[in-house]
Parts: structure tokens; C-alpha cells; sequence
């Protein structure tokens, strides 16, 4: 069975546009890069959270397609 060894945080802007970061695991280090400036980083600890803050910060991507309302709670979907 194959491992997986990727994933992406996603969310939109105030324009509907949709801006992606792709996290990558290799060990364990993981490589987040981000589809819409071709920012990169290694992050050996909570890469999607640092995902999510490039989008707030570089983009003002902060709506989470999948619904969950940011102002309450604040903590990541269980997944």
C-alpha cells in the first residue's frame, strides 16, 4: 500500500481566488511550498499551521473552503 506522503491547505481570498500550500513529508522533515508565489520552507514542526499563516500574511487567503468558521474555536478540522 502505497504511503502518503503529501497534503495542501487551501483557502480563498477576499476575490474568490483560490491560493494553495503543499506540504510534503520526507522522514521527518516536511516542505511546504506554496502554488501561487513559489514560496518554500522546511518545517519539522506544524507545517500546516505555518501554511496558513503564508496565506493570512502574503495572500489575505484566509476562508476555509470546507466551511468551518474561523472566529469560533480557531483549531484545526479533525481529519
Amino acid at each position: 500500500m502505497p504511503e502518503n506522503n503529501a497534503s495542501r491547505v487551501s483557502r480563498f481570498d477576499q476575490h474568490g481566488r483560490q491560493h494553495v500550500v503543499r506540504v510534503r513529508r520526507a522522514g521527518v522533515q516536511r516542505t511546504i511550498s506554496c502554488d501561487t508565489c513559489g514560496w518554500r520552507q522546511g518545517a519539522q514542526f506544524l507545517p500546516w499551521l505555518k501554511a496558513e499563516q503564508h496565506l493570512a500574511a502574503e495572500h489575505q487567503a484566509t476562508v476555509d473552503p470546507g466551511g468551518r468558521d474561523e472566529g469560533e474555536g480557531g483549531g484545526r478540522a479533525s481529519r
